[in-house]
């Protein structure tokens, strides 16, 4: 499965990555990405950048080495209420934002705390993704969050990465995919990389999604106009 954008994505501006945006940016190239989205943690994560990161994206052209850059965040959601780490501030200035669940941001355990989190969190307007909600860590009742990701407009990311790492068990993911198949949820597949050359590359979600006979219309990255037209939709004044 070609990607065409690769939604989720990490620089040494998160510590725990080893690429710079230069170097995502080529790879993408490389492996055949119209854009991707530079995606580094919000503030509440130990490595995230300071809040100047954020506030300086804007003088990264619109295009680096010939593929387009929407400039984000990964934002933590935080609490049961589905408060960000980011102001609306920060949000405003944001062309892109997952919003995810992490051992050092989100304290609870319980799958009925993280179900109103994500219940909650869907109201926020500047999110678009929903990331990794699969993983082990942070169970929810997936039926009800799906229908609430649809209601609210928010992709669902099935994420390479975690899949990989083993922090989401593959019957975690298919049972978040059958359920976007059945109620017809868009997703995002993607690699949440920290590291230039897995930009793009998602050998195990795409085996999935082969088995699954998952929907290519419900592959919201495998069209780049799909994207753009999902990000135009709230932000009409971009230039993508």
């Amino acid at each position: 499965m070609l990607l065409q954008g690769d939604m989720h994505t990490h620089t040494i501006a998160s510590t725990h990555a080893y690429s710079t945006i230069m170097e995502n940016a080529v790879c993408a190239k490389k492996a055949g990405l119209k854009g991707f989205a530079m995606t580094d943690h919000a503030m509440n994560m130990p490595d995230s950048p300071h809040s100047w990161h954020f506030e300086n994206l804007h003088i990264l052209p619109r295009k680096i080495a010939d593929v387009t850059v929407l400039k984000g965040a990964e934002a933590n959601i935080i609490d049961a209420d589905g408060n960000l780490d980011m102001d609306d501030y920060l949000l405003n200035m944001m062309e892109w934002i997952v919003a995810s669940m992490h051992g050092d941001t989100f304290a609870s355990r319980d799958p009925q705390t993280t179900t109103k989190a994500y219940l909650n969190a869907v109201k926020n307007r500047s999110i678009d993704v929903i990331g990794h909600p699969t993983t082990t860590r942070f169970l929810c009742d997936y039926e009800v969050c799906v229908k609430a990701f649809k209601e609210y407009e928010k992709l669902v990311e099935i994420n390479e990465s975690s899949l990989n790492a083993g922090r989401s068990k593959r019957e975690n993911v298919v049972k978040m995919m059958k359920l976007c198949k059945k109620y017809e949820v868009p997703v995002v597949i993607d690699t949440d990389c920290h590291f230039c050359e897995l930009i793009g590359k998602t050998p195990l979600v795409s085996q999935l999604v082969e088995e699954l006979d998952f929907p290519q219309k419900l592959i919201m990255n495998t069209d780049w106009d799909k994207i753009r037209e999902f990000v135009l939709k709230k932000r009409p004044t971009l230039d993508i």
